[in-house]
């Protein structure tokens, strides 16, 4: 059989208070073309259907879009609730959905829900292990959580009975202590390895679909595989490839894993240059070209000196600028003028004018002129006479 695996979908997110929704819905798109293009026995959602507990209605109306589409090709759905979930709210109707091929496991269940396809050459059981925090199992550790779930499931399995079994999960796997690659729109803090599940728990799996990580990657040699997120959801995330991943599955177990990359709507990328140069680079930004002035944009500033509403101006040529950041020129003599101004403002100058000299050399690493001077002279005499 054939299954496209998928995680972290987010729906609903807000990226730099850009809403996400449509670009999810032409990447979901995208996945069910692909699904009806591979001929797919089902498509697999390894967790993080919505970005929040309570997701906006349109992000449910677009996930129910989704599911009706795949259904309506008569392709299955198996998905699991992720830490970013509601278990209660993506468990609603599970089992008269899973009536109408819509499989689905929210809430943690002592005996774990099995999802199984037959064919003639081969049985395949997906096992379905949604997110679950150690606390309501009585553990201390997510990996002590994982290990006591299976352990339920291999007790009452028939090992010696062949198929071909799929775990589908959502955790921090690590391998002999080696963790994944993360990337900065990740946002669940690993405190002293109390979140972290090791891979060896996973022996006896032919596949595991993972969610959690939004960076796409095999956990060391293991048949264990993070689909990462289908969409970039910050600037560092500019260098990756996002895809879906394509498993195929034989008499033998695992035959294939083929890696089929997504294409975004808007493409979230970095530019760099002072604000004349980003603005000329604009022009070849052109609608011919795949039209990347609609990008989300990141613009690293390298003009020195007062700029007038950059993001703005910036804003006028590419759309969808989300960030403004200006880098910062600073050389080793610049250190040692901030360190002489710092001491000076600590060593008792109660003067206001010196004092706002020291802090403008440190913020702006420059001179204030003779006319700032006397613009900020002039202020505080200004104040001080209204006090």
């Amino acid at each position: 059989m054939k299954f496209l695996h998928v995680a972290d979908l987010h729906l609903g997110k807000v990226v730099n208070d850009f809403s996400m929704l449509e670009d999810q819905k032409f990447i979901l798109e995208q996945i069910s073309g692909m699904a009806k293009a591979n001929q797919v026995d089902a498509v697999v959602i390894a967790g993080d259907i919505y970005d929040r507990a309570i997701p906006p209605g349109e992000a449910v109306t677009l996930l129910d879009s989704f599911l009706n589409e795949l259904t309506g090709m008569g392709i299955q759905v198996i998905m699991i609730s992720g830490n970013h979930d509601s278990p209660e709210r993506i468990s609603f109707g599970e089992n008269l959905l899973g009536r109408q091929g819509v499989h689905i496991s929210g809430l943690k269940k002592d005996k774990l829900t099995r999802v199984v396809f037959e064919e003639k050459a081969c049985v395949s059981e997906f096992l379905l292990l949604p997110f679950v925090k150690p606390a309501q199992l009585g553990v201390r550790t997510s990996h002590e959580a994982v290990e006591l779930l299976l352990d339920g499931y291999w007790q009452e399995e028939d090992k010696k009975k062949h198929k071909n079994r799929v775990l589908v999960t959502h955790f921090f796997v690590t391998d002999g202590g080696k963790e994944p690659e993360l990337s900065d729109s990740e946002t669940t803090i690993h405190v002293g390895g109390l979140d972290n599940v090791d891979a060896s728990l996973f022996q006896g799996f032919d596949y595991v679909a993972l969610g959690h990580i939004h960076k796409p990657q095999q956990i060391g040699s293991r048949p264990v595989w993070y689909a990462g997120s289908p969409l970039k959801y910050s600037f560092g995330e500019t260098g990756q490839t996002k895809e879906a991943l394509l498993v195929s599955l034989g008499e033998a177990g695992l035959a294939e894993v083929k890696e089929l990359p997504l294409r975004p709507l808007r493409e979230m990328r970095k530019i760099e240059g002072n604000l004349k140069e980003i603005l000329e680079g604009a022009m070849e930004d052109s609608v011919e070209k795949n039209g990347q002035r609609q990008d989300y944009i990141q613009a690293v500033l390298t003009d020195e000196g007062e700029l007038i509403d950059p993001i703005g101006t910036i804003r006028s040529v590419y759309p969808n600028v989300m960030q403004i950041v200006r880098k910062e020129m600073e050389s080793i003599s610049d250190k040692n003028v901030i360190s002489e101004n710092r001491s000076r403002m600590h060593a008792g100058q109660r003067d206001v004018l010196s004092l706002f000299e020291a802090f403008y050399q440190e913020v702006r690493q420059t001179q204030l002129s003779e006319e700032s001077k006397n613009v900020v002279t002039d202020i505080v005499k200004e104040l001080e006479g209204k006090e």
